[in-house]
C-alpha cells in the first residue's frame, strides 16, 4: 500500500511486483487494503507532518482538477510559501461554499501555528469570498492579508504537477469516496516525500517509511 500512494504504480503493476517477489495477491486486494488503512495512515501520520509556526506564515491556496467517474472534481489544496502542505480536500463543485469549507478546515488544522500572515491565492472569486465570509463570522481573523499574486502561486502549482505525476498511471478513480480515501493517503506519503516530519528519522535514507512505521507502532 506504501508502495502504491507514493510511486506512479496501478494496482496491477504492484500484483506483479509482488507476484515476481513470490507473494500471490490480486489487484483487488491491495485496492481494498488501500481503501481500509489510507485515511488511517493519513490520521496517523498527521502529527509528524505538523508545520512549524514560523514556516506557516504565509499560505498559497489553490485547486486543481481531476476527473472522477467521468466527471471534473476539485483538489483544494493548501501549503506554506516553504512548499509544506498544510491540508488538502476534495469537492465536486467550484464555489464559495466549497472554498469556505476547506479554508474552514485548514484554519482548524493548523490552529497549532496560529493564523497566517497572508493567504496568497489565484483570481478565483470564490476564495476571495471565502475569506471575507471567514473573517465576518470570526473564524478567520481580520488581520489575516488575502493577496492575490499570481506568480506567487508557482510553488502550489508546481506541486501540483509532482502529485499528477503520481496520479497519472493510476488510470483515475470511479467515485468521489474511493478517490478521497486514495488521495488523503498519497497526500500523506508526498508531504513525507518533501521532508515534512523527518526530523523524527533523521540520518535515514527513507524517512518516510521509518514515519509510517512509527506511526503505526505507537497508534
Amino acid at each position: 500500500m506504501r508502495w502504491y500512494c507514493r510511486y506512479g504504480v496501478s494496482y496491477r503493476d504492484l500484483e506483479e511486483m509482488l507476484t515476481e517477489r513470490g507473494v500471490a495477491v490480486d489487484h483487488t486486494t491491495i485496492y481494498r487494503w488501500v481503501q481500509r488503512y489510507a485515511p488511517e495512515l493519513d490520521k496517523q501520520t498527521r502529527w509528524y507532518r505538523r508545520v512549524s509556526e514560523w514556516r506557516a506564515q504565509s499560505w498559497r491556496v489553490e485547486e486543481t482538477y481531476l476527473r472522477i467517474g467521468g466527471k471534473w472534481c476539485y483538489w483544494y489544496r493548501a501549503l506554506t510559501s516553504h512548499g509544506d502542505t498544510l491540508d488538502f480536500s476534495l469537492s465536486t463543485r467550484r464555489n464559495t461554499a466549497s472554498a469556505k469549507r476547506f479554508l474552514a478546515t485548514t484554519l482548524r488544522s493548523a490552529a497549532h501555528c496560529g493564523p497566517p500572515r497572508v493567504i496568497n491565492t489565484d483570481s478565483d472569486p470564490a476564495l476571495a469570498a471565502a475569506i471575507t465570509e471567514l473573517k465576518t463570522n470570526g473564524r478567520c481573523p481580520t488581520s489575516v492579508r488575502h493577496r492575490r499574486v499570481k506568480y506567487l502561486n508557482n510553488r502550489i502549482e508546481g506541486d501540483h504537477g509532482r502529485l499528477k505525476r503520481i496520479l497519472g498511471p493510476k488510470r483515475g478513480f470511479k467515485t468521489p469516496v474511493t478517490a478521497y480515501r486514495t488521495l488523503k493517503r498519497i497526500e500523506a506519503m508526498h508531504a513525507l516525500r518533501k521532508g515534512q516530519g523527518k526530523i523524527f528519522a533523521s540520518g535515514h535514507s527513507n524517512p518516510d517509511m521509518v514515519i509510517v512505521e512509527k506511526a503505526f507502532t505507537y497508534a
